[in-house]
């Protein structure tokens, strides 16, 4: 069974998310910031991770940032998951190695399509 990570300040996302994914076959893990998710990571392999933006204490962009220097987590497939639009953020996050940006609120269809493409 793959293993997704979902990174996000608000509970309600990452209970619809893990939702979403259960009933498509995942097993998931919740963090609630940057910091958390990289506890989360440290203790668990995962096949890939979806990540908010804005987040206290360690923020998404910055989450990535450090996912993909560490040796361990650099091919980690990662799905920025946030309200925002804007097209540098989104320029950013591909340059250090985002595989898909979704804006929310997001259809979950959409998001079991895409964490299934990118889990494989």
């Amino acid at each position: 069974m793959k293993k997704v990570l979902i990174v996000d300040d608000s509970e309600t996302i990452r209970q619809e998310v893990a939702r979403a994914l259960g009933n498509a076959g995942f097993s998931t893990v919740e963090a609630c910031d940057g910091l958390d998710a990289l506890d989360r990571i440290a203790e668990t392999d995962f096949s890939l991770v979806i990540l908010d933006v804005n987040m206290p204490r360690l923020g998404g962009l910055d989450l990535l940032d450090r996912l993909k220097l560490n040796p361990k987590t650099a091919k980690l497939p990662v799905i920025m998951l946030t309200t925002e639009a804007q097209r540098s953020m989104i320029e950013r996050a591909k340059s250090s190695g985002a595989k898909g940006w979704l804006i929310k609120p997001v259809m979950m269809e959409h998001l079991v399509i895409a964490v299934t493409k990118l889990a494989a």
